[in-house]
């Protein structure tokens, strides 16, 4: 008998066919017929090995009716195909699995939304089930593909728009949850599939127009989709992961403004493992390097978004920040081996951006004249400023969560990228003394030669010595934020004549003796800087409300009995700089210093509880109440306070009296006899490098050596007489000369303090040192050779050929 026979009459057709047939009603409405579906299951369980025809069945009765349009038989058939999927569980449900797969895929394809939601609906029940043999040759890059399509749908009605954003997304999430957890789908982290992934989620996460209650789901569940596959993302998976987000961000203008930005990076910070968290934190960095020459606002969101990173980063402890950043001088594994970004690259980057932006915005303003609109220049100048903000905002708070040791490494880091005193990098140095002031906040250091160590402390203070007020008050700032380990600088605020100390109740410990060390070591500096600030002529008040907190945590936190004398010696310096007025100052600056002195004067009498030193105070400070109020911080910085025409040297009840002072202070625990001794500024090392005149070449140097060393023909053509032979005979006098000088040293030895003879000796080491390097430079030329030597006249430099003949050589060398 022909086989087509076979297939005409039912009673010979073979059973699982005969058993797929009836459970399709006459009428579809009537939905699929229980009992039936119930003896198509058990003959599929009894025999597995019929389970790939019957899908391939159900497949082809499938397609016919999608292509006829009889939707009612396409659902029949796709639940027949869900409780079966549901029920059988064998090895044989391979060959069925794709035949349901090639079915789902039909239903996607169609241009109907009831179908691909279908569709959708039974993909996601089989992705929820967990098979027992992973699946060598199953792809899914249709299904990721057609879900993201989906995802994006721009239907005409809004109700049918959001069912199939829905769908996709519910299938995306189901492509996700059977594939990450199968090795053998590793594929699916590949660039290829999630730039189709993380957009489609992304985009409808963004997608808020005509919110209503499927609007909602759709966002929600985009972003626990989202959520879901950033929590399975393994190490090597992160890049892939959030490249394609960074990417989303552009195309769409999202990071001016950047709410979204940060709601995102919210969102993967907190999903991620904590020990991923570096590879964000690098991606957003290389990120903010690719967009360098971009908008400002761009950038700024850019950096905003980082330190949204680095804050969730942060949150845990500062144990886990350090498990997520390396650090260069603690790392003890080898450089080709670690994990991230070291914690000064991150710095490194921020303060290159920084640079970068300062840049802009001086070009910018140079260009101003030649611009056709001023307003649009000062509008980018001013989102110049935005960059700055926010870069300064995340190296503030990404230093303020490091220990003290990476923190202390870290401003000696970006004081070394700030440029040396006397270079006309204002802007740059105002910035970056501004990233100073956020790493320091907080920072609490038991031990000052730790926390202020001199690669930092120098150079630090050379740019207290710059003419810009607002840069010595940021360096202030920043010396208060690492001195004072007791949180006392909130109380001390304002700089006032504070009549009671102790209701402050001002917190302190006992000195101790690496601070002590500390104060020998490098208080004549501090000391020095003080005093050079206050004589600075475009002081204001708060200049001088900073050098009155300053020498207030300096008597908190490192004032022994010895540091106390040294600090009157300061302010009486600071007294007789004032009224002797060698500087020509303004009588504002003067009147300050009077004020500052008084004020401070008053505090550290209180802290020591002197009764006697605390009454000579008082009683000065009555007396300028009544006489020259110009003289108290009280009057002297309130507005249009009149200013005297000089102050009165004579009137000395107005004014400090050392002798006073050092009566009360005589007695057991005060050196007084210290405070006779005038307290003169020492010159340090950054000082001297700053105020060394720049050279151009040797020979202007060598001119001016020559020039100075030659005397005049005046006094070499001296007359030689009878009396000048004499007095060169005569040595009496300079005998009693050389008695007296030598009488002189050996009272400065025995009676000056050892900081004054220690600077003394340097000054004059430094000062034959130079002279060395002076004359090396001169004397020492490189040997002649074939190419030319130079030879220098009138200022300029000539290059002169040597022939070889002409050379000599050691005997040696001749052959």
């Amino acid at each position: 008998m022909p086989a087509g026979v076979c297939g005409c009459c039912g009673p010979l057709r073979p059973r699982y066919k005969r058993l797929v047939d009836n459970i399709f009603p006459e009428d579809p409405k009537d939905g699929l017929s229980k009992s039936d579906m119930e003896k198509l299951t058990f003959y599929a369980v009894s025999a597995p090995e019929k389970l790939d025809r019957i899908g391939a069945y159900l497949a082809e009765k499938l397609s016919r009716d999608v292509v006829r349009h009889r939707y009612g038989n396409v659902v029949i058939a796709m639940e027949a195909l869900d409780q079966l999927l549901m029920a059988c569980h064998s090895q044989s449900i391979k060959p069925f699995v794709e035949s349901f797969l090639h079915m789902v895929a039909k239903l996607l394809e169609s241009r109907e939304p009831d179908l691909q939601v279908l569709g959708t609906n039974s993909f996601v029940k089989f992705a929820n089930i967990e098979e027992d043999t992973p699946s060598y040759h199953r792809r899914y890059d249709f299904f990721v593909s057609q879900f993201s399509a989906m995802c994006h749908s721009t239907h005409e009605d809004q109700e049918t728009r959001t069912r199939i954003r829905v769908a996709g997304i519910k299938g995306l999430q189901g492509v996700v949850r059977k594939t990450v957890n199968d090795e053998l789908q590793a594929i699916i982290w590949e660039p290829q599939h999630m730039d189709k992934l993380i957009p489609s989620m992304l985009f409808n996460m963004q997608d808020s127009e005509d919110l209503d209650r499927y609007d909602t789901r759709q966002s929600s569940l985009a972003e626990n989709c989202f959520r879901e596959l950033l929590g399975r993302a393994a190490y090597g998976n992160m890049n892939n992961a959030v490249r394609p987000v960074l990417v989303h961000l552009d195309n769409h203008h999202l990071w001016d403004p950047n709410e979204f930005a940060v709601s995102c990076f919210r969102i993967i910070m907190y999903s991620i493992q904590a020990q991923h968290s570096h590879h964000v934190i690098q991606q957003v960095l290389n990120h903010l390097d690719t967009n360098n020459k971009n908008t400002p606002r761009v950038r700024a969101g850019i950096v905003q978004v980082l330190l949204e990173t680095v804050a969730i980063a942060a949150k845990g402890s500062v144990g886990e920040l350090n498990d997520v950043f390396t650090f260069e001088s603690e790392c003890t594994i080898p450089p080709n081996l670690w994990l991230g970004p070291t914690v000064l690259e991150v710095f490194n980057t921020l303060l290159k951006h920084l640079r970068m932006s300062v840049d802009f915005e001086l070009g910018d303003s140079s260009r101003r004249n030649s611009a056709s609109s001023v307003s649009s220049v000062r509008g980018k100048e001013s989102e110049e400023r935005i960059v700055q903000n926010a870069i300064i905002q995340t190296i503030g708070f990404f230093g303020g969560n490091l220990p003290d040791y990476q923190r202390a490494e870290v401003m000696m880091f970006i004081m070394g990228k700030v440029p040396v005193y006397g270079t006309p990098c204002h802007a740059l140095d105002t910035v970056k003394i501004g990233d100073q002031c956020g790493v320091t906040s907080g920072f609490k250091s038991k031990s000052m030669a730790a926390a202020l160590p001199p690669p930092f402390l120098d150079p630090l203070f050379s740019i207290s010595l710059m003419e810009d007020s607002e840069l010595r008050q940021l360096v202030f700032e920043i010396l208060h934020n690492i001195l004072d380990r007791h949180d006392n600088r909130a109380k001390l605020r304002g700089i006032r004549i504070i009549p009671n100390v102790s209701a402050l109740k001002i917190k302190r410990e006992k000195i101790s003796k690496q601070d002590v060390a500390f104060m020998k070591k490098h208080g004549q500096q501090l000391y020095r800087h003080i005093y050079l600030g206050c004589k600075e002529e475009d002081n204001v008040h708060k200049n001088f409300e900073l050098l009155f907190t300053t020498l207030a945590i300096l008597t908190i936190e490192l004032a022994n009995e010895e540091v106390v004398i040294d600090l009157i010696r300061l302010a009486i310096a600071l007294q007789e700089m004032a009224l002797n007025n060698e500087e020509n100052l303004p009588m504002f600056i003067r009147c300050g210093i009077m004020a500052l002195v008084a004020a401070y004067l008053n505090f550290l009498s209180q802290m020591i509880a002197n009764p006697p030193f605390c009454q000579h105070v008082s009683k000065v400070i009555e007396l300028r109440n009544m006489d020259a109020p110009y003289l108290l911080p009280e009057h002297i910085f309130r507005d249009k306070c009149p200013l005297p025409e000089s102050l009165d040297k004579e009137d000395s009840q107005l004014y400090f009296q050392t002798a006073d002072m050092a009566e009360c202070l005589a007695g057991p625990g005060y050196n007084a006899e210290r405070l006779s001794i005038p307290y003169v500024p020492q010159v340090t090392g950054e000082e001297r490098l700053s105020r060394r005149p720049s050279f151009v070449d040797t020979v202007s140097l060598q001119v001016d050596i020559i020039s100075n060393s030659l005397p005049e023909k005046s006094q070499l053509a001296e007359e030689i007489t009878f009396e000048t032979l004499k007095k060169a005979i005569d040595t009496t006098g300079l005998e009693e000369q050389e008695r007296a000088k030598r009488r002189q040293v050996m009272e400065k030895f025995q009676k000056a303090p050892f900081e004054e003879i220690a600077a003394h000796c340097e000054s004059k080491a430094n000062m034959l040192h130079d002279r060395l390097a002076q004359i090396f430079e001169l004397t020492i030329r490189p040997p002649p050779s074939p190419s030319g030597v130079v030879s220098i006249s009138a200022g300029h430099t000539q290059h002169q050929s040597v022939p070889v003949y002409e050379m000599k050589f050691p005997d040696l060398c001749v052959y």
